[in-house]
């Protein structure tokens, strides 16, 4: 039933609001969002309820916007912006556009397997949780082929977040987060981050706000092909650290 179920997909529109939507930011990703898209088609679709994905394309200068326009399936969605706004900015983008009860942000090089969105979903559907976040720092993760460099600096930020905004959660950003959609609204229209570091804004809120948040334990890998640069995101992390810390205290997200 799998091929039958991702070909209805494919070719006939939804008539009624999805159950979950995906949201994929892709910037400069020609080269493995196809792959993405069908490992997550090919899961979903078989899971038994009716589903969107949106590609929130951050202005991307190759050919992503077209390679994914042109696979012309029903129920994808291509968000356009002109110029590079950043992963938050894409993702923001994506949230409030979702239509589904849920909303699943994940990485566009689908290094958390997509065979992972029911964990997070159970979360959601079965224990009443507002956001679940999936993780490579809990107890029954799976994490991959991560360079020593960056263990030690997860590590490291980790601690600061822990102790510097008081978070829950022990790892924020890996890149598959699933929220209610009431959830993700408000979340994301307060979102003033639009960088790589808009995770750490929105588990901030999400515990500022009162919501429920579910650490679940995922697999990772760290794919090939990353656009992070480890040194200047780091920067980029310590400073809007200090920013949320800032308008926590100006009142701006009240």
């Amino acid at each position: 039933m799998a091929y039958e179920n991702y070909l209805k997909w494919k070719t006939i529109p939804l008539d009624q609001p999805p159950h979950l939507s995906i949201v994929i930011p892709a910037y400069n990703e020609q080269e493995r969002i196809v792959a993405t898209i069908g490992a997550i088609a090919s899961h979903v679709s078989d899971l038994g309820f009716p589903w969107e994905l949106l590609i929130a394309d951050d202005g991307s200068k190759d050919e992503t916007v077209k390679t994914v326009e042109d696979l012309n399936l029903a129920n994808l969605k291509v968000l356009k912006t002109p110029k590079n706004g950043g992963k938050g900015n894409a993702v923001q983008r994506g949230m409030l556009a979702a239509q589904g009860k849920y909303v699943l942000f994940a990485d566009a090089d689908n290094s958390t397997p997509i065979e992972e969105v029911s964990k997070l979903l159970e979360k959601l559907e079965k224990e009443g949780y507002d956001v679940a976040v999936g993780s490579r720092a809990v107890a029954g993760a799976e994490e991959g082929k991560k360079s020593f460099l960056r263990h030690v600096l997860s590590n490291g930020l980790r601690l600061i977040v822990k102790y510097g905004l008081r978070i829950g959660v022990r790892d924020t950003q890996c890149g598959f987060k699933m929220y209610t959609s009431e959830a993700a609204k408000k979340l994301h229209s307060k979102q003033t981050i639009m960088g790589f570091s808009f995770d750490l804004e929105i588990l901030f809120l999400a515990s500022k706000f009162g919501y429920r948040v579910a650490e679940v334990p995922v697999a990772w890998v760290d794919a090939p092909g990353s656009k992070v640069d480890t040194r200047k995101e780091v920067q980029r992390f310590l400073r809007d650290l200090f920013k949320i810390q800032m308008n926590n205290l100006k009142g701006l997200y009240n």
